[in-house]
């Protein structure tokens, strides 16, 4: 079988000057069709520039970008595609949106084809916004507006998304519901994204993969329960897939997608017959012994 080549093929070099000094980003990394990375590290580790190179708003001294076969950035043959050329949909923490532009009117001017009205209409009632369409964003509370900005990031079909700690300044509740709304439009449209957390439970959460970066290199790389959890325990969000009897008499095995793989946990039977396939939940794990803690 031919394995399949990634979407992101992905090299860079630059100088950075931080607050620490001057370092050296150097990074190289591939990322697989439909996956969300997660790029995790302390401050001027170089989340951000990594985003900036890609979206073309960064010009390394050196690199080379390959999205799903064509070159966005090749240095050695001075190759650099304007970033109004890369299929990109990008979330910044402050949303940008514009002032002047009401909710279905940035949607629209987002699409790469302007007669392509259906997808508008698609988005509002996914993020649930078709009630606000007609509104401007000062109109709108912090939660609407990300939702917004990430419905118009959305609306131009990148072949990437990069979301640079878009919901850092929410508070957690609305954290929560953000983050459904990313994993339903990351499902529905097949999206490719790479997301700047600094949040653990967010990335337990939502990414398949995670970087772990520190002065401009990778450090760490995994899944979220191999680079984080041998070090730290976590409560982190799962979806039940299955319930099973299990060999030992009364007991059951309940199957957790969690953490960007499969846990299972044993349970009783009282405590299976409180649950089922597709409930949300929250699993305590200090890696040796997962338990589920409490109902999502």
């Amino acid at each position: 079988m031919t394995e399949t080549p990634p979407l992101l093929k992905f090299q860079a070099v630059k100088s950075l000057h931080t607050s620490q000094g001057p370092q050296q980003f150097d990074i190289r990394l591939e990322l697989g069709h439909g996956r969300i990375l997660a790029v995790y590290g302390p401050s001027g580790a170089g989340k951000t520039t990594l985003l900036r190179i890609l979206a073309g708003l960064t010009e390394p001294q050196s690199g080379h970008i390959e999205v799903e076969g064509q070159v966005w950035l090749d240095s050695a043959r001075r190759i650099h595609l304007p970033t109004r050329h890369r299929s990109i949909g990008f979330v910044f923490q402050d949303f940008a949106l514009f002032p002047n532009l009401t909710v279905r009117q940035q949607l629209e001017f987002a699409l790469p084809d302007r007669r392509d009205k259906a997808v508008v209409s698609e988005l509002l009632g996914l993020m649930e916004l078709e009630p606000l369409q007609h509104r401007a964003p000062a109109q709108l509370s912090g939660g609407q507006q990300q939702r917004l900005a990430l419905a118009r990031a959305i609306a131009r079909r990148p072949r990437l998304l990069l979301l640079d700690e878009p919901l850092s300044a929410l508070d957690e509740e609305m954290r929560l519901k953000l983050q459904e709304y990313l994993l339903k439009a990351h499902r529905q449209y097949r999206l490719t994204t790479l997301l700047v957390s600094h949040h653990l439970p967010e990335i337990f959460r939502l990414a398949d993969e995670v970087i772990v970066l520190e002065k401009g290199r990778v450090i760490s790389y995994g899944t979220p329960a191999s680079v984080f959890a041998p070090a730290t325990p976590f409560n982190a969000p799962g979806e039940i897939i299955a319930i099973t009897p299990s060999s030992s008499p009364a007991t059951f095995t309940i199957s957790i997608r969690c953490a960007g793989t499969v846990i299972n946990i044993s349970a009783t039977a009282a405590e299976a017959s409180a649950l089922h396939p597709g409930q949300q939940v929250i699993v305590r794990s200090d890696v040796f012994s997962p338990k589920i803690v409490s109902l999502a």
